[in-house]
């Protein structure tokens, strides 16, 4: 190892080197993630000739595993695989879903979603808890850092958003590609930029001094007896056997309902026992975590109507007013776009506040973030005043809310990630990686069910119908997150005291 873990986290200006090549590992392999997620619901419907309701509810299960099986991959990268393993385990994983897709999409659908699933699992909590280790507890710059590393997230997100459902509908080089395959190829570019990925990743280990290495490995920073081979053969086995499993209870939701109702309460359970072994100072920090994760599934539950509601909206309800552009795509990569370029800038003016002894606790921020985000769908129900007969309505109007709702994103999702890393304890950094987005599988879950109830109320009316309908949800999902909001800002000095000298 060229580096001692000392030497990376003493680095000189904002930003440490190595993030940058985390950062593109992960820009790619969010281009397979959202270049799939913008395709689900509109290929759901518009090729598997689901309903609308079916559609939301399959979309709310895909995405709920994904983010719940993030959960068990912190978990065996903490205990078995370590970061680096485990993620390139997932990455494998995810190529193999996407040539499964990119074979044949009609017939091999659930079973190409399902190693997506479960591959992201592997990889997503993992690259974030690096990026974690990168800084010194504490380090005013990691608020900094983690909103640089979204933007890689969003740049990522708003290339494969934008062209690989560009691609599947034809309106992107159509020319080139037979109308048969179109879908096919679009699935395909998933699976070739996540090798790309594992390629960047391959090199970018050698930077990474000790930082994800295996448990029990001789160089690794908490020393423990080396992991049996049979364990981490097992994981891979393990993992495998998931997949039909996942396949099943996605396309059958109602083992969604079973599924969630039960990993809530045990991951619960587990937390606390782990809590047992901790310090009590360490447990009062892991409590504050807790709070930060309770209130996210409220937070996720009503931003991610992106992929759900809102790709219906936009398909249905919005005209092409800005630039052109398709509704569709600018619904998937948007908020995306948006990200690039405020993220830095927001991450810039937390280190400039922190300077100036004005910077808002973590807590502040998280209900700044609901609160933008509630303002955000208040615009939403706004584009119902300039609609016309027909019930189509303002792209541009639209737009606007899309950029509210990302300042909403940026106060709570990187940060968010940051403070995972902040009150966790060294042992439990993956797992609590892992519940910070079995958070987001709980808000994805819920914004199924909430856009399938709004393509419920749509059965037999007008379109015009259709978008008060929709905007009415939206009003009342901009409420409940001011609401939270002001909740989180009232209560952010009892939590401060949980949190004791994390920041």
């Amino acid at each position: 190892m060229s580096l001692t873990l000392d030497e990376i986290q003493n680095f000189k200006g904002k930003y440490p080197k190595q993030i940058w090549s985390l950062f593109f590992s992960e820009m790619w392999e969010r281009f397979c993630f959202y270049g799939m997620r913008g395709m689900l619901v509109f290929f759901m419907i518009s090729q598997l000739n689901f309903h609308e309701v079916e559609a939301n509810l399959q979309y709310g299960a895909t995405q709920a595993f994904v983010y719940a099986f993030t959960f068990i991959g912190g978990l065996f990268a903490d205990k078995i695989l370590g970061f680096r393993k485990s993620l390139f385990w997932g990455g494998l994983l995810m190529i193999a879903g996407s040539l499964i897709l990119a074979a044949d999409p009609h017939q091999f659908f659930f079973l190409g979603i399902a190693f997506t699933v479960v591959g992201t699992g592997f990889f997503k909590p993992n690259i974030s808890s690096m990026v974690g280790q990168l800084y010194k507890p504490n380090d005013a710059r990691a608020d900094a850092g983690f909103s640089l590393f979204y933007a890689g997230i969003n740049l990522g997100a708003l290339l494969g958003g934008y062209l690989c459902i560009a691609i599947g509908k034809g309106e992107l080089l159509d020319h080139m590609i037979p109308e048969n395959l179109r879908w096919n190829v679009a699935f395909g570019l998933a699976a070739v930029v996540m090798v790309i990925s594992l390629i960047n990743f391959i090199f970018t280990q050698k930077s990474l001094g000790t930082i994800g290495l295996q448990p029990g490995h001789p160089l690794a920073e908490v020393k423990s007896v080396p992991i049996p081979k049979w364990k981490e053969y097992g994981v891979y086995v393990l993992s495998l056997v998931f997949v039909p499993l996942i396949m099943t209870m996605v396309a059958k939701t109602e083992y969604t309902d079973y599924f969630m109702w039960a990993i809530g309460p045990l991951t619960l359970i587990y937390l606390f026992y782990e809590m047992t072994k901790v310090t009590p100072s360490e447990r009062k920090k892991l409590w504050a975590a807790l709070v930060f994760i309770l209130f996210s599934i409220l937070f996720w539950g009503i931003y991610e109507q992106s992929g759900g509601s809102l790709s219906i909206f936009a398909a249905k309800n919005l005209n092409n007013d800005l630039l052109g552009l398709d509704p569709n795509g600018v619904n998937n990569s948007g908020g995306a776009f948006f990200i690039i370029f405020l993220a830095p800038l927001i991450g810039l003016l937390w280190i400039w506040l922190n300077k100036r002894k004005i910077e808002p606790n973590t807590l502040v921020k998280f209900g700044l973030g609901f609160i933008f985000l509630g303002a955000g769908y208040y615009v939403l129900f706004a584009t119902r005043l300039f609609a016309n007969a027909a019930g189509i309505t303002s792209l541009n109007f639209f737009t606007i809310a899309l950029l509210i709702i990302t300042l909403g994103e940026l106060c709570l999702s990187p940060i968010g990630l940051s403070i995972m890393t902040k009150l966790s304890t060294k042992n439990l950094q993956g797992m609590m990686m892992g519940m910070w987005f079995l958070a987001s599988a709980y808000g994805q879950y819920v914004a199924g069910i909430i856009g399938a109830g709004m393509a419920t109320a749509k059965e037999g009316s007008t379109n015009y119908d259709a978008l008060i309908t929709y905007t009415e949800g939206y009003k009342q999902l901009g409420l409940y997150a001011v609401i939270a909001g002001v909740v989180l800002i009232l209560i952010s000095p009892y939590v401060r005291k949980l949190m004791q000298d994390v920041k």
